[in-house]
């Protein structure tokens, strides 16, 4: 799973994200959560990086996990933000420097990436804070929760299952689920589903039956009607529309 940050130092693009436009300008930020459909629609006279990576390189306890959510920077539900960074020179600096040692991989460069990384999920954090943001600090257990979702779309859990795996109750989980999305835990586990079958759906060359089994309905016709009931319309439907 592959979490995405687009950095704009100058010019401007269009970035397009589960089917919604956002403008980027000079010194401008977007974050993509894992499993969000995204690509570049239009640029003009763009420069600057874009960073990925997974949530096993970044999160090595409880903290990372934290930080790579904490005030909606990976964990927006679809309600992805465009953020003005203040201290610029400062993320500008750091993605030069990451670039380098992915090239070079010096001793511990690893390492070096993770801290910079770090580094500039701050100061974006600084500056949501800075212009008003209310701070948002999400309970790892939630975040757990959702990538162990992700990681396993064809497994058919269970909210039990998924609890039993997190060490964690169900209504632990469904209370988490509500404080931070307003959704039960299990609605929570729907939307994840209908979003990795808009993925496949654009980025794959399966069959609707193919997508259905790949995500754990073994009826083809179920999925197609749970599709329509969480996105408006059918899977045919849906593909035409974005092809």
């Amino acid at each position: 799973m592959k979490y995405v940050l687009i950095w704009c130092r100058e010019g401007s693009l269009i970035v397009q994200i589960d089917g919604n436009d956002f403008t980027l300008e000079k010194h401008e930020v977007i974050t993509i959560t894992s499993g969000q459909i995204h690509f570049i629609k239009e640029s003009r006279e763009v420069e600057g990086y874009i960073l990925e990576f997974t949530y096993d390189f970044f999160c090595k306890d409880d903290k990372d996990v934290e930080l790579i959510f904490e005030n909606g920077l990976f964990c927006h539900f679809d309600e992805n933000q465009v953020i003005p960074v203040s201290n610029f020179e400062a993320v500008t600096e750091q993605l030069k420097l990451i670039n380098q040692e992915l090239n070079e991989e010096p001793y511990q460069y690893l390492t070096s990436v993770h801290s910079r990384i770090e580094l500039i999920l701050v100061e974006i954090n600084r500056s949501k804070i800075n212009r008003g943001d209310e701070i948002w600090k999400p309970d790892a257990l939630l975040l757990k929760f959702l990538e162990l979702v992700r990681a396993g779309f064809n497994s058919t859990y269970t909210l039990a299952q998924y609890a039993e795996k997190l060490k964690t109750t169900e209504q632990k989980l469904n209370d988490q689920a509500k404080t931070h999305t307003g959704k039960t835990a299990q609605m929570v586990v729907y939307g994840l589903i209908a979003s990795e079958a808009k993925r496949l759906l654009i980025y794959e060359s399966l069959s609707v039956k193919e997508i259905a089994f790949q995500l754990g309905f073994k009826d083809p016709f179920y999925f197609s009607n749970f599709f329509k009931k969480h996105t408006g319309v059918s899977p045919k439907v849906y593909r035409d529309q974005i092809g």
